[in-house]
């Protein structure tokens, strides 16, 4: 615990108000000399209290990172950290068991919940160049965050501190939530996050053991200012992640908003029309959000209010709590796919195993 100056032992490791207690001795020294210098006398006289008031001065902006010099290196050197580490996770998750297609409130909520499984290998896409989407803040611009009950109990594991207001809670700062939601998720070892990246189309399967006779297989990625500049270039193809299982999760709003459900619509895969989401009701919307988190399609699962634009459901406004409820139920249904997938592949393993047997 630091102690005043007067009761410190003469020690110059010790910090006070920012500066060490050697300084406060040459403070109390210049000060002391620019009383007895400024008496009338000679110019010399006058020349000492300048050069005192400049050393006063000096010691009052001390500071513990004075003399602080970086070690040396070459350019070339963070080139290459940066590159070899970004090109490793795309091989890494070139082949992925979920892709996450959104990192806004719903999306960083299935993320999360697919941390705890670290033997589910994730990528999380995100077109903008910060995740988070529209949970960085409140309604209208406000700062806190309004989450009805009982979503609010997974505050309660990540420690966010609320105030109740009965049938809700109200947390001080959204971006509270939304930072550290995405410290957990960053920290995943089995979760890499791809931002500034968009999706620019589904993988599509033929598969006879699904309804439809369809599955989506992953995602067709790019760089985010390429995909809005396809208009003003030549063509610049796409890359692609395959995936076992695909949430999306792109919200409403924006660009690229609803992208997931617009893009099944123009393939026929869920009619060719979707309804968008309806006018706000508060009370309706977000126990609709929650119940019309699915599988909409073999491989692609609806969460967040991605699942209005389809049903047509009411949106909330500014309440949180379906957002986060919907993504940790997308996460669970990305593990039954999983599990349902991995069942059926050892069926299709024991038939063909039999089938061998027999024919010799």
């Amino acid at each position: 615990m630091l102690q005043h100056p007067a009761s410190s032992p003469p020690q110059s490791s010790i910090k006070y108000f920012g500066f060490c207690i050697r300084d406060i001795d040459a403070i109390a020294n210049a000060t002391a000399f620019v009383k007895k210098a400024s008496s009338p006398g000679s110019r010399a006289r006058a020349s000492r209290v300048s050069i005192s008031r400049r050393v006063t001065a000096q010691a009052f902006h001390a500071t513990p990172y004075d003399g602080f010099t970086f070690e040396p290196i070459r350019e070339s050197q963070i080139s290459r950290a940066m590159t070899s580490r970004y090109f490793k996770d795309l091989d890494n998750h070139a082949d992925t068991d979920v892709v996450i297609v959104g990192a806004g409130s719903a999306g960083l909520a299935a993320a999360y919940e697919l941390s705890k499984y670290p033997d589910v290998k994730v990528a999380l896409i995100e077109q903008n160049v910060a995740p988070g989407g529209g949970s960085w803040l409140g309604g209208q611009l406000f700062s806190s965050m309004c989450i009805r009950k009982p979503a609010h109990q997974f505050l309660d594991e990540l420690s966010i501190p609320y105030e109740d207001e009965g049938s809700f809670v109200v947390v001080k700062h959204a971006a509270l939530v939304t930072s550290t939601l995405l410290s957990k998720v960053l920290a995943a070892p089995n979760i890499k996050l791809f931002n500034a990246t968009a999706v620019e189309d589904l993988i599509v399967k033929p598969d006879e053991t699904v309804p439809g006779g369809k599955r989506v297989a992953g995602a067709v990625t790019n760089w985010t200012l390429v995909s809005l500049n396809h208009s003003t270039q030549s063509c610049m193809d796409p890359n692609v992640i395959e995936s076992k299982v695909m949430i999306s999760s792109t919200g409403h709003d924006g660009p690229m908003g609803a992208s997931g459900v617009k893009r099944l619509a123009r393939l026929g895969m869920v009619g060719e029309s979707i309804p968008g989401m309806g006018a706000l009701d508060m009370n309706s919307a977000e126990d609709a959000i929650v119940r019309g988190t699915q599988e909409v399609v073999p491989g692609m699962i609806l969460c967040g209010m991605e699942v209005a634009e389809l049903a047509g459901s009411p949106r909330m406004g500014p309440t949180f709590g379906a957002m986060y409820i919907s993504g940790f139920a997308g996460a669970h249904l990305a593990l039954n796919a999983l599990q349902k997938q991995s069942s059926s592949n050892g069926s299709s393993s024991s038939k063909t195993e039999e089938r061998d047997v027999a024919h010799a």
